[in-house]
């Protein structure tokens, strides 16, 4: 094996990259969410248009509804007029007048009904241009932001194109053994392989190392890991790789 020193510094400048496309991976897994989240409030948002149509759409229906029923009241209150000069006796003819007073006065208040039903589904028309309008604001704001997480995918793809170009450039210096080591670390404890013993204490997971742990690393005999995380453990020395 090479000089397990300069190995050690190679794996340092070899973390420093991975630890960059780590970051730069999970953040670009979780931009697909951020967009389902956009797309998500924005069709919890299309749903008060969806409401506010429904309302004018039935105000209308309504409206038709109360007008054929109008239609129908006339029309029989034409037919009972009609009667009117065939009938025989005061009584019935006072009764019919009554009935006719009675229709009017029903076809009166469906009149009403259908005023009141053009206001209220003005109104809600008036509600479904605005909140058309607000929505379309909505839409933008919601492209815009997608739009960004886009970008940013492209950002980190490029970014980590370039990682591996470097990572590339720096793998044919470090012996096999000592990198199969170093990736199978790296991928089982979240991107980190290799840390610096701060003080004295796993840069990793900060517990505590051992005085003659830490002469263990300095002698650059072997590889030293920490007996807790399994990282790969390095300390300062002033005097150079």
């Amino acid at each position: 094996m090479t000089n397990l020193k300069s190995q050690i510094f190679e794996l340092g400048r070899l973390q420093t990259i991975d630890s960059e496309i780590y970051s730069l991976k999970n953040e670009k897994e979780s931009k697909p969410a951020q967009i389902q989240a956009i797309d998500a409030a924005f069709e919890e948002k299309k749903k008060r248009l969806a409401e506010l149509e429904a309302a004018s759409l039935n105000f209308q229906k309504q409206r038709k509804e109360r007008e054929l029923e109008l239609a129908s009241k006339e029309e029989s209150t034409k037919k009972l007029e009609g009667q009117l000069f065939s009938l025989k006796t005061n009584k019935e003819y006072q009764a019919m007048l009554q009935q006719i007073q009675d229709s009017k006065a029903d076809a009166s208040v469906i009149e009403d009904q259908i005023l009141a039903l053009f206001d209220q589904a003005d109104k809600a028309k008036s509600e479904v241009i605005k909140e058309k309008e607000r929505l379309q604001g909505e839409e933008k704001t919601a492209l815009e932001q997608k739009k960004r997480i886009e970008d940013r995918v492209k950002e980190i793809d490029d970014r980590v194109a370039q990682l591996d170009a470097q990572r590339a450039q720096i793998i044919p210096g470090i012996d096999k053994k000592v990198l199969s080591q170093y990736e199978r670390i790296l991928a089982n404890r979240d991107g980190l392989a290799i840390v610096k013993v701060e003080g004295d204490s796993c840069g990793g997971c900060n517990m505590f190392v051992p005085p003659q742990v830490i002469n263990l690393i300095r002698m650059y005999e072997r590889i030293i890991t920490c007996e807790i995380c399994n990282r790969i453990l390095y300390v300062e020395n002033h005097e150079g790789a």
